[in-house]
């Protein structure tokens, strides 16, 4: 069977709903996993995702900001959660489908200044990355196992616009890197969407409200990811090469998120 994930920040559930119906009926995932919900778990909109066809739903939530959700059209079981937020915000939510342990992540974006210890936001932003670090590394590498989310780092130099310039910015800075690169070491994950455009391809999936015109200004930012343990190795790639793409067109949308979808493919 094939199961499509699909990562998206959605910067507020219920003022994108009918978008979320649109990306649905388009690209018929059959897992989506939302950052920023912005609603309390009773203030989500089922019935909306229900008649998307996500009718199995999992939600952390929270009064007005942060709150992650998973949306599934196949039934939803547990999964041992990784929680690594020290602050208690609605920030991890994990649901098993298929058979896979998908654990969706809004990591917090750590403010403007890149010293944990002038900057709290950015402490906790890798004091985040840290914890998650040690629960991977718990995990057996060869279970189903996918990180997916706004991590909220451009990790590599082609995941930005201008490596040079943005080495100094929160989102790329080298311990945020650093950060990111221990977690994929953790048990191996394997970063489906570079898997799939390979390294000097440049590829963002946020782009600032800033920019009347997203796309002419070219200034994005490679922030949401989807990661898989070795164990969805050879599901990633049973079709001969890993499927993984941004949905950039999303963003040009009417009313939309700052952040584009992205989904991956597995052959299970």
């Amino acid at each position: 069977m094939r199961l499509r994930i699909c990562t998206w920040n959605v910067n507020s559930v219920r003022l994108r709903a009918e978008q979320a119906a649109r990306f649905v009926a388009e690209q018929a995932p059959d897992v989506l996993c939302l950052q920023e919900i912005k609603c309390r778990e009773h203030e989500f909109p089922v019935n909306a995702f229900k008649d998307m066809g996500l009718p199995h739903i999992r939600i952390a939530g929270q009064k007005g900001w942060h709150g992650v959700a998973i949306a599934s059209r196949l039934p939803i079981e547990d999964a041992q959660p990784l929680d690594a937020c020290r602050e208690g915000h609605a920030r991890c939510v994990a649901a098993k489908v298929a058979g896979v342990d998908i654990h969706n992540f809004y990591i917090p974006a750590g403010g403007d200044i890149p010293d944990r210890e002038a900057n709290p936001k950015f402490d906790h932003k890798l004091d985040f990355y840290e914890k998650l670090t040690a629960g991977l590394k718990t995990r057996d590498p060869k279970a189903p196992l996918a990180i997916v989310g706004d991590l909220n780092v451009a990790p590599g130099e082609f995941d930005v616009w201008n490596h040079r310039y943005m080495s100094k910015v929160v989102s790329h800075t080298p311990a945020e890197i650093e950060a990111f690169r221990a977690m994929e070491a953790s048990i191996g994950l394997i970063d489906l969407t570079r898997a799939t455009s390979p390294e000097p391809t440049k590829i963002a999936s946020w782009w600032s409200y800033r920019a009347k015109d997203f796309r002419q200004s070219n200034r994005g930012l490679r922030l949401d990811h989807i990661l898989v343990s070795p164990g969805l190795r050879e599901a990633a790639w049973r079709l001969g090469a890993p499927a993984s793409r941004v949905h950039e067109d999303v963003r040009g949308w009417e009313r939309p998120s700052d952040h584009a979808p992205v989904s991956a493919d597995l052959a299970l």
